[in-house]
């Protein structure tokens, strides 16, 4: 087996573990994508109980306007 084959082998494995990594790459970003929008979700949703909730508070003179 000549030295140059050697090297195309290893370029090729090289080749292929990048193959691997782009893919897995891809999908952590895909979930990470989830993640943020679940996130973002439960924000909004807490921004609006707190919204509600001072407006009870106000209503109910529970805390100065």
């Amino acid at each position: 087996m000549s030295s140059d084959n050697i090297v195309l082998e290893h370029l090729r494995s090289i080749r292929g573990t990048l193959d691997n990594m782009a893919f897995d790459i891809q999908e952590i970003k895909g979930r990470v994508g989830s993640l943020e929008q679940q996130y973002a979700g439960r924000c909004n949703r807490v921004d609006r109980i707190d919204s509600r909730l001072t407006r009870i508070e106000q209503r109910l003179d529970l805390v100065e306007a």
